[in-house]
């Protein structure tokens, strides 16, 4: 059995407020002052739920205890921490600003507390760190466009990228031009959700709107031989969860998961984890999975590393720095 552990690792897909473990939610709730309901805690540091609205309903509950600067440094400081402890080179984070405001707590002060997180981490662990701005979907197309606007008038050197996340199905990627135009004139760089809950035409809408290089999921785009076929043509990379693919049902199980055949038929592939402790698993895990369940060997798992880091939202010198630490 390969030695994950030894593996450098990076990852595209993380939602940060996604990441934070039941015990830090206590923790954060404790010193707010607030009441979390234990009932949405597993033993294992995970959390409850029935079903994709049932998560949601959860997600929102633990994100309630983010109430200030101070709270999103530690939840920043805490998923790296753990990520540096695996092996983990490279992390982007998405943070969404509206999911700061719903909490109370602005975007400057929300966002000074990621960045200080990051630079935390990196003091004191070697990691390096991105920031995404999530636009979400089901909050609508103002709310997206005035995320832009702020990007674009408050720049800084670790907030690289937006991310289209929420209901694909429901609200798919042209109707977010603007806001994606506002963000790629403003050299933030894009990706979006897609090919997850929706199938091929989502991605083949994605990429065909939006001015992206990655697609968050995507793995439905094995539906499609033509679709498969502009991906390779087009150089675009798959940010792929499959942990969060098998819980929230898009595949009953790994054995019908597209992962394999996506890289066997020459899509760029990377491994991230989405909302770790709601799907019961973390980025480490997605490197032990992709040996245990798809016969990945150690070239494999360092090629998809690679991917990631040539992906990544990064200046060159950053990327040719973590490039060169790709080893074993």
């Amino acid at each position: 059995m390969i030695n994950t552990q030894m593996i450098p690792k990076a990852e595209l897909h993380l939602h940060l407020e996604g990441s934070m473990k039941p015990r830090l939610v206590r923790q954060l709730a404790k010193r707010n002052g607030l009441i979390v309901p234990e009932d949405m805690f597993a033993p294992d540091e995970t959390y409850l739920w029935k079903d994709f609205l049932d998560f949601l309903q959860v997600y929102d509950k633990a994100t309630v205890v983010l109430k200030n600067q101070q709270d999103y440094r530690d939840m920043t400081y805490a998923y790296l921490e753990e990520c540096a402890r695996a092996n983990t080179l490279y992390v982007e984070l998405i943070y969404s600003p509206d999911h700061a405001l719903l909490c109370g707590v602005s975007i400057e002060d929300s966002l000074e507390g990621v960045i200080q997180g990051i630079q935390d981490a990196k003091r004191d662990f070697g990691i390096e760190a991105r920031i995404l701005l999530a636009f979400v979907r089901h909050f609508g197309v103002e709310k997206c466009v005035k995320i832009a606007q702020w990007a674009a008038a408050n720049p800084h050197p670790l907030i690289t990228g937006v991310n289209l996340a929420g209901d694909e199905i429901n609200f798919p990627a042209e109707q977010f031009s603007e806001a994606f135009r506002i963000a790629a004139d403003a050299g933030l760089q894009c990706t979006t959700h897609a090919g997850e809950m929706a199938g091929p035409e989502s991605v083949w809408q994605a990429i065909d709107t939006a001015p992206i290089s990655r697609v968050g999921h995507g793995v439905r785009a094995i539906e499609d031989d033509k679709l498969i076929e502009t991906l390779i043509q087009r150089n675009i990379t798959l940010e792929v969860c499959p942990g969060s693919n098998i819980a929230l049902q898009v595949y009953p199980d790994f054995a019908h998961h597209p992962l394999r055949k996506l890289k066997d038929r020459g899509v760029k592939v990377t491994l991230s984890s989405d909302d770790p402790p709601f799907f019961a698993t973390t980025l480490a895990n997605e490197y032990d999975n992709a040996v245990r369940y798809f016969q990945f060997n150690e070239n494999e798992l360092l090629e998809m590393t690679r991917n990631s880091l040539n992906a990544a939202f990064v200046d060159e010198a950053t990327r040719k720095a973590l490039l060169a630490r790709v080893r074993i």
